[in-house]
């Protein structure tokens, strides 16, 4: 598969303070003996030129405020800064844009790294890599994606997202995957890689999660057997699980009594009958 006009993407659903994103995309795409980058960012100087803040939300006051900071716990507040989520129970969004390019034939890496500082109780810290927007102000949930990827939670529904867009439809794979942005407060490195073979491997902090067939693991394409639509039901149908056999016949032995004496039946020698009462 290839992507078209794709832009790398950012998206906090209901964040909580202290979501902090290192590198919030970097796209690469390798063949046998090459790799080139398409898309690279640490959130260094000038990174609020370089991204577009959504407005999705900002109509109804729930758009949230991004803060460039290292975090709490950091070795080099320079190297270590990255954008942080500075308001609790926010929407964000980040949006920038990259030229168009082709994966046809070579692996595409998707990796991010992100930090979760405060537990969230209902939010995503994924990233989605989609076509070309108009106005990437306008960035938010209905906005089209190729690509969605990254970890999920909502009450005791938690998992790591990874959802295709084909032919118009954003499919989700049909087992989830682990949630990994558990509460410890350290960073985790999220990588997608895609082949050409159509096979997807996903790692966390050099991992893996999960390796396997986009055909066999994503309802990506038609099943081989569908149900017909012009078959209908009998006229002489019937619902009842089990009936009468009408050709089942009374045997000729039958005996309607339902206690009979046994013929080879004897009295026991050790019989009483004050005690036992009358044989019969």
């Amino acid at each position: 598969s290839s992507l078209v006009q794709p832009t790398a993407l950012q998206e906090c659903h209901f964040c909580t303070l202290g979501t902090m994103y290192r590198t919030a995309a970097c796209l690469s795409s390798l063949a046998v003996v090459s790799g080139k980058v398409y898309f690279s960012e640490t959130f260094g100087s000038g990174w609020e030129d370089r991204w577009t803040v959504s407005e999705w939300k900002k109509s109804d006051g729930t758009a949230g405020k991004w803060v460039a900071s290292a975090g709490k716990w950091f070795t080099n507040e320079a190297e270590d800064t990255g954008v942080q989520t500075g308001e609790d129970s926010r929407f964000f969004g980040l949006a920038a844009g990259f030229d168009s390019f082709s994966n046809a034939g070579k692996d595409l890496i998707i990796q991010y790294q992100a930090k979760y500082e405060k537990d969230i109780e209902c939010g995503g810290g994924y990233v989605k890599i989609g076509p070309k927007m108009s106005d990437p102000k306008t960035f938010g949930d209905p906005t089209p994606y190729n690509i969605m990827f990254g970890p999920d939670k909502c009450g005791y529904t938690k998992r790591t997202h990874l959802i295709f867009n084909y032919k118009g439809k954003n499919v989700l794979k049909k087992s989830d995957l682990a949630y990994k942005q558990e509460n410890d407060g350290t960073s985790h490195v999220y990588r997608l890689v895609l082949k050409p073979d159509n096979t997807v491997l996903v790692e966390v902090d050099g991992e893996k999660l999960y390796e396997g067939s986009m055909k066999e693991d994503w309802e990506l394409l038609a099943p081989k057997e569908i149900l017909d639509p012009e078959d209908k039901k009998p006229s002489d149908w019937v619902d009842a699980s089990m009936m009468d056999d009408p050709e089942d016949k009374k045997p000729e032995d039958w005996v309607t009594e339902k206690r009979i004496v046994d013929s080879a039946a004897k009295k026991p020698d050790d019989w009483d009958d004050e005690e036992d009462g009358e044989w019969e």
